[in-house]
């Protein structure tokens, strides 16, 4: 039996069959579910293995590092199977290599494929260089959330530890990948030894170094029973407090105790600042927002909107701090910033004071919920659009045909989308749209 004689037996069987409707409109509901169910997202989920792989080789120049790093490097890795590109940059006493995959390999067997070929060649190391430090990365590494806090009465050292706390929270979240926070000071203990005191007391900067290094240790020292108890005991412990540090014994001199206070000078406090965030929340900010810098002025973090505030806060930066939230794979970017919103702005409610603000300054997950909702809107309106124009050139009986065959197939290929882990996303609603020209002249 030919092709032709195929199609013409099926669709006869469809005609003539009661069962039809029933299908059509299964088809109509399950393609309707399928769309509240499916995960959405900002960009589609295109597999593309990258990953970094970073050598020092440190007091070597550029040029040495590229003769013995970066160059017998990249011929290992050429010999990886489904490499299409290798970027390399070799600098004063680093190599960093990038590691493109042809689009559609396997992310994990191609990162197994390139960690068994370093690990292999481990002996091949020039002395002095560093074991590669090899980092994967996904297109789920780019933050979907942002969250900024912000005040007018703290500091960016106060802000951090707040954020720090803040974080610690939506790691509990099972969806989120990663977290990162940008700005603000870490807490810094400050040993700022005094070479005149260390000579006067004959102790050496290597061996404050060691004691410093020993001392903030926690071990364990074995197990003490008794009758049917056992007791795990540990000895020493991390260093808590400038007093702590200050009471050091870092050596002996006429007999007496020299602490670490005596020769040197400790602080309690916040790091230099390697990055700034500013926040501007009044409207003149609304296309600037979040301005994130080094102190050299290289911006760091996206512009984003700011919040009405007064006439006085309107010309004013605070300093501020940003979360930003990565999400797992095939995650409904939509849901999932719902629930770190609504657990970041309980957690702030319940622990931090009323001076220190919480703004969204970047969330992926809303404006993919809004692109996906125009994107389906579109898509009906092409239906409505070219079952019109088939009705006006060709009848009603064809116009007909067409709308009920193109919703049918679209909502089965939704179907297909959900059952084989795609996503919601503006490629690939733009590439229904598109189809929807094939499928009328089919």
């Amino acid at each position: 039996m030919s092709k032709p004689q195929i199609a013409g037996t099926l669709a006869h069987a469809f005609i003539n069959s009661r069962l039809t409707p029933l299908v059509l409109i299964a088809s109509i509901a399950l393609g309707a579910a399928a769309v509240l169910i499916l995960p959405r997202e900002e960009e589609p989920q295109i597999i593309v293995p990258m990953i970094d792989i970073f050598v020092a080789l440190p007091g070597a120049s550029a040029q040495e590092v590229e003769t013995r790093i970066t160059r017998p490097m990249e011929r290992l890795l050429w010999e990886i199977p489904g490499v299409e590109y290798i970027y390399s940059t070799s600098s004063p006493g680093a190599s960093m290599a990038v590691v493109r995959f042809y689009v559609g390999e396997d992310e994990e067997k191609s990162i197994v494929r390139l960690n068994q070929k370093m690990f292999a060649n481990f002996d091949l190391i020039p002395p002095g260089a560093s074991l590669p430090l090899i980092k994967p990365r996904s297109i789920d590494d780019v933050p979907f959330l942002a969250l900024t806090l912000w005040s007018a009465d703290l500091d960016g050292f106060q802000i951090r530890r707040a954020a720090a706390e803040l974080r610690n929270e939506l790691q509990k979240i099972p969806d989120i990948s990663a977290t990162q926070i940008i700005g603000g000071q870490r807490r810094e203990l400050l040993v700022e030894l005094d070479p005149v005191r260390l000579a006067a007391y004959g102790v050496s900067v290597s061996r404050v170094r060691g004691i410093l290094q020993t001392e903030n240790v926690e071990t364990g020292a074995g197990v003490l029973t008794r009758g049917n108890e056992a007791v795990s005991v540990r000895l020493g412990g991390f260093l808590r407090s400038a007093e702590e540090v200050a009471n050091l014994v870092v050596g002996v001199h006429d007999g007496a105790p020299v602490y670490l206070r005596e020769v040197a000078r400790i602080t309690d406090g916040p790091e230099e600042a390697n990055d700034y965030v500013f926040f501007s929340p009044g409207p003149a900010a609304a296309s600037k927002g979040i301005v994130a810098a080094t102190p050299s002025g290289e911006k760091l973090a996206p512009v984003a909107e700011g919040q009405a505030g007064s006439p006085q806060q309107q010309n004013d930066l605070f300093p501020a701090v940003t979360i930003s939230v990565a999400k797992r794979k095939g995650m409904n970017a939509v849901v999932l910033a719902e629930e770190v919103d609504k657990r970041a702005e309980a957690f702030r409610a319940r622990n931090f004071p009323s001076s220190l603000q919480m703004t969204v300054t970047r969330n992926y997950g809303e404006t993919a919920s809004e692109k996906s909702n125009e994107l389906l809107l579109h898509m009906m309106l092409a239906v409505f659009s070219v079952t019109v124009l088939i009705w006006l050139a060709l009848g009603f009986r064809e116009s007909g045909v067409v709308a009920v065959a193109i919703p049918v197939t679209l909502a089965l290929t939704l179907l297909v989308f959900l059952l084989y882990g795609y996503t919601l996303n503006r490629i690939t609603l733009f590439a229904l749209i598109f189809s929807i020209g094939i499928l009328v002249d089919d």
